[in-house]
Order: structure tokens, then C-alpha cells, then sequence
């Protein structure tokens, strides 16, 4: 038996990454390579089954890929920081549209296609159909050369906080199905999600990185940070599933708390994690659903195939352009087909609701091949429509920059890399009325007050409105000026600084010598965010 289980990972696992190296030719996502590999395994040649011996590899495969979307693709800090703003307006209409669009097809409310869904299942379908998948989303823009544009980062934004939006609630109803929850228990499920939340958050963002860095000073083993980060993802998902929770949302919550991890520390870990996810479990676990597939949905009613094929396609589409216009966002049209990238998270998704029974195969296989399609078209059409737009001075900017974005684009560069050292700034002594009309700047609310080459402190533009007017003119400037722990060194990392910034919510930092202490100058927000938005010149 375990032979024969060996045999079956074996020729998975080798025939899905020749497929994906030859597949990358054609410049076709990796997805469609396992899953192929799968149906020509599985359904096809009748070589391969889905075996119960190979589940808990399947089962791991399902925990790690998750964990790296929360890893690479969930932002927090910019989902709060945006709560405000026009592109989370956007997000929030687009994601109800799409979702009660598609409840139109997955649900007996308003007409039965005979899917005979329950209520739950119907909803976690929506999702699944509703949800924008951020990492096609920058994959596209990041090969057209536009993630840098104000068009690819809107369009990284809204999708950013569509996914998350949308991958809450599918988690929640995945968690609800499982747990067969009564009405009661339905009002209490959020509150354990949300505490849930919270000590996953403040556990893995804030205990176990200064707890990697103090281990690794003085127990020097290989691949510890690896093994800690590992074995955590495990005891997170355990958690879950006692806490009531499916263990794929407690994976995907690990991986986005972990999303703020220094710089230096994701470098030792992530390589470590992505080879062991993409060279063994991810395969296997895209390859399950290839294995899953059959014929059977072509004894679903005609009306019915179609529905699912049409109805959630425009719904989605049209959700997204009506969000995009009364947001009174740039470009609707480019936003909406940008919002169509879907196709991975959502096959990992409907394997979640295979396994767990809230879907049969005759859906399943459906919506497989139709995510399929979307994994190969909705990423020409993304290029098609974006690169006939032409930039413009005039375009919206996010109210805040997503770290994640910075995670893309700022590799390696340091705040030494961009620091102006030629930068003056306002002295202590002048008055208020002197600063305001000769200091302040368009997106910028903090500066740095330097006192002869010292800084005295940061004064924040919110600081004004307490002081009256007429006291302006004699008023020095020190007298707001407020002294400030957080600081960089030229080595810092950008991201990391960025990711400073966002936490104290400044949108300056100042900038010392590691050594001596001594004052270097200030680095802004806004300089990263035009970093992140000029042309790649290669220079920096």
C-alpha cells in the first residue's frame, strides 16, 4: 500500500514540473500544469487514484498554500489603512454586487438551477465565484512593467482588499458548514473568529519575530527560523480547528501576520517554505483536483452549466465597473477587467468544499474547468485593456500605500539608496505662520524640525488645529514639535521603513547613523510611493 502511495506522489510530483517547465513556454500559469498533470494521470490515462494514503500530504498542500497567500497576497495594515478611503468603497460595493449576482445562481431563493445547495454552501459558492485573485492580479502587472503606474496600483489596491473581503467570508462559511452550527452558535462564530484573529495576530507578528532573531543569537541551528515558522503553521491550524474554524482560515491568518516580518527574517524563512510548498505539496494538491475530475457535470441541466458559466461572468464584471463609478475612481472600465483575475485561490477554495462536502463532483468539475479558462483568458485581457491606457498626471492615487505593494517592487533598496542628503528643514525658532506658508507640501502631514543639524522633533499638521490662528505669528515652531522614538538607518531596508511608518501612522521617518547617532535626514512616504511609480530605470 504504501508502495503503491509512493509510486502515485512520485509520478505526480515529476510530471507536474516537467509540465510546468514546459508549460512556462507558452507563458501559462503553473496551476494549469499541476491540474493537467492530475487529469492526464488521473481521469485519462487511470494511472493515479485519489487515494486515502496520499490525504495528508493533501491536506498539508491545502495549509501551506494557503498560508503563502496570507504571506505574499493579504496586507492588513493596508486594508485598515484604506477603511477610509474611495478604493475600499470601491471593494466593498463590488463584492456585494458579484456576490449577490452569483447567490442568484448558487441558491433555490429567487429560481432552482438544481444544484441542490444549502444556504451555506450556496453562499461559500458566491464567494468563491466573487473573489479576485491578488496574485494574478500582480503577476500581470508586474510582467507588463505596470504595477509602478497610478493605474496598476489601483488596480492592486482594490483587488487587494476585495480578496480579503471575500476570503473572510468564505472562511466563515466553511466554518460554519463544518461545525453544523445552530443560529446561536451562527452569532458567536464571528466572535471566535475575531479573537481567534487577534491572538494569531499578536502571536505571530509581535512574540515569535523577536523571539526568531533572540533564538537564532544564541542556538545556532540550521533552518531554525524555517522550522519554528513550520511547525507554528501546524499548531495555528490546530488551533483553529479546536477554536471551531477550518484549519485553512487559521493558515491563511498565520501567513498575513506574518506578512509584516522584517525583511531580513522573510528572507531566511520564505525560500525554505516556497521550495518545500512549490516542489512537493502545491503540485500534489493542484494535481488532487485534476484526479477529482470527471464528467460528471454534464448531467447538470443545460440552463444550468450556463448560468454558471455566464451569470457570475458578468456579475463580477459589472459589480466591478458600477463599484469603480460611484466611487468616482479613474478608469472604471480597466479597474473591472482588472478585478476578473481569478482562477488559483479559488480552485484551492472549491477542493476545500469538495473535501468537506459542501459541493459534489458534477460542480466541482464545472467550475474547475471554467476557473481553468479564467487562469488562461482574463490574463490577456488584463493586458489588452491596460496597456492601451496612457498615463496620466491626473490619475487617482490609493490615500495610502499597501506594504504589500512595496513588497513587489522594493526589493534590496535601501533607505541609504534614497535618502536626499542635501534636504533642509524647518528651524525650531520660526513661528507657525512661517512654517505653514513655507513648509508645507501637498501628501505630506509630518515634518522634521532640525535644530543646527539636531533634530528636535516631528510636528504633524493635525497638531495646528489646536493652536488658534491668531497665535500663529508668535508662536515658534518647537513649541509643537514632538520628540519621536521610531527611527531608520541608511541600511534599513525601504520595505521595512514603509512598513514603520504604517504602524505609527507618520508619514515621515528620520534617518541616523547606526553608529553615531548622528541626524542624516528624513525619508517620507511619498518619496517611496513616487519610487514605486516612476519607470524602472534601473536606477535608483
Amino acid at each position: 500500500m504504501l508502495e503503491k502511495a509512493l509510486l502515485s506522489i512520485g509520478l505526480v510530483i515529476v510530471v507536474a514540473k516537467l509540465a510546468e517547465g514546459l508549460l512556462r513556454h507558452f507563458r501559462l500559469n503553473s496551476i494549469v500544469a499541476y491540474t493537467a498533470t492530475g487529469i492526464l494521470l488521473g481521469p485519462i490515462a487511470g494511472i493515479v487514484e485519489p487515494a486515502s494514503e496520499m490525504q495528508i500530504l493533501l491536506s498539508i498542500g491545502i495549509f501551506l498554500f494557503f498560508f503563502l497567500i496570507g504571506l505574499d497576497e493579504l496586507d492588513i495594515s493596508g486594508f485598515m489603512a484604506a477603511v477610509h478611503g474611495r478604493f475600499f468603497v470601491a471593494s466593498i460595493i463590488s463584492v456585494l454586487l458579484s456576490l449577490v449576482i452569483a447567490l442568484f445562481v448558487t441558491s433555490d431563493v429567487i429560481y432552482d438551477f438544481g444544484l441542490g445547495l444549502t444556504f451555506t454552501g450556496s453562499l461559500a459558492l458566491a464567494g468563491v465565484l466573487s473573489l479576485t485573485s491578488l496574485g494574478v492580479v500582480a503577476k500581470v502587472l508586474v510582467d507588463e512593467g505596470r504595477l509602478k503606474e497610478p493605474i496598476g496600483i489601483q488596480i492592486f489596491t482594490t483587488a487587494l482588499i476585495a480578496e480579503l473581503l471575500t476570503l473572510l467570508l468564505v472562511g466563515f462559511t466553511i466554518s460554519e458548514h463544518v461545525n453544523h452550527l445552530g443560529w446561536e452558535s451562527v452569532l458567536i462564530l464571528p466572535v471566535k473568529i475575531a479573537v481567534f484573529t487577534v491572538a494569531t495576530w499578536v502571536l505571530a507578528s509581535r512574540v515569535l519575530p523577536p523571539l526568531i532573531v533572540l533564538l537564532k543569537r544564541f542556538l545556532h541551528v540550521p533552518q531554525l527560523s524555517f522550522g519554528l515558522i513550520l511547525g507554528g503553521l501546524f499548531l495555528t491550524v490546530v488551533g483553529a480547528e479546536h477554536m471551531g474554524l477550518h484549519g485553512s482560515l487559521g493558515a491563511l491568518l498565520f501567513g498575513a501576520a506574518l506578512s509584516k516580518l522584517p525583511y531580513h527574517v522573510r528572507r531566511d524563512i520564505v525560500p525554505g517554505m516556497r521550495s518545500t510548498a512549490e516542489g512537493l505539496f502545491v503540485p500534489l494538491f493542484f494535481a488532487s483536483a485534476g484526479l477529482h475530475l470527471s464528467l460528471a457535470f454534464t448531467e447538470l441541466p443545460v440552463w444550468t452549466i450556463v448560468a454558471l458559466v455566464l451569470i457570475p461572468l458578468a456579475g463580477k464584471f459589472s459589480a466591478a465597473f458600477i463599484a469603480a463609478v460611484v466611487a468616482r475612481l479613474d478608469v472604471p472600465f480597466v479597474l473591472a477587467t482588472g478585478l476578473m483575475a481569478k482562477g488559483v485561490a479559488e480552485m484551492a477554495l472549491l477542493l476545500v468544499l469538495l473535501d468537506i462536502g459542501m459541493i459534489g463532483h458534477d460542480v466541482f468539475s464545472l467550475l474547475v474547468l471554467i476557473m481553468l479558462a479564467y487562469i488562461l483568458l482574463t490574463p490577456l485581457a488584463i493586458r489588452a485593456v491596460v496597456n492601451r491606457v496612457k498615463p496620466s498626471e491626473g490619475d487617482t492615487l490609493p490615500e495610502s500605500l499597501p506594504p504589500s505593494l512595496a513588497r513587489f517592487m522594493l526589493d534590496d533598496i535601501t533607505v541609504g539608496d534614497i535618502l536626499d542628503r542635501t534636504r533642509t528643514y524647518p528651524d525650531p525658532s520660526i513661528s507657525v505662520r512661517i512654517f505653514a506658508d513655507q513648509w508645507i507640501v501637498p501628501h505630506q502631514q509630518d515634518y522634521a524640525v532640525v535644530d543646527h543639524g539636531e533634530l528636535s522633533g516631528i510636528v504633524s499638521l493635525s497638531m495646528l488645529r489646536y493652536l488658534p490662528k491668531e497665535a500663529w505669528s508668535h508662536t515658534p515652531l518647537r513649541k509643537l514639535a514632538r520628540p519621536r522614538a521610531l527611527e531608520t538607518w541608511p541600511g534599513e531596508l525601504v520595505e521595512d521603513a514603509l512598513q514603520h511608518m504604517i504602524e505609527h501612522s507618520l508619514t515621515v521617518i528620520p534617518v541616523r547613523d547606526r553608529e553615531s547617532r548622528k541626524f542624516l535626514g528624513v525619508v517620507t512616504s511619498r518619496q517611496i510611493l513616487e519610487l514605486i511609480t516612476r519607470d524602472a530605470t534601473g536606477e535608483y
